[in-house]
């Protein structure tokens, strides 16, 4: 991954790594991507610290598998949260 792309995760791009972050798969570069956007993004840290801990308190991984569309409206209503212009 170039150094210009690394810098560009949006919250999407991480939250759709975290299941290959928390499983150690990602690549060198793009767990410094990762890093880079959480030392710049509170709601992510939060949002990968909750994952952590559930996977802590349950003992195995999250990773459910759903339908696209499913997993698609859910991907979207997770964004639309996390979308710093949100009034509220």
């Amino acid at each position: 991954m170039a150094e210009s792309q690394a810098r560009r995760l949006s919250c999407e791009d991480v939250i759709g790594m975290l299941f290959d972050y928390l499983e150690a798969s990602l690549t060198p570069e793009a767990v410094a991507a990762f890093h880079r956007h959480l030392d710049t993004c509170p709601e992510c840290v939060a949002y990968v610290n909750t994952y952590e801990k559930a996977r802590e308190l349950t003992g195995r991984s999250l990773e459910v598998t759903m339908p696209p569309e499913m997993e698609a409206r859910l991907r979207g209503l997770l964004l639309e949260q996390l979308d710093p212009r949100r009034d509220g």
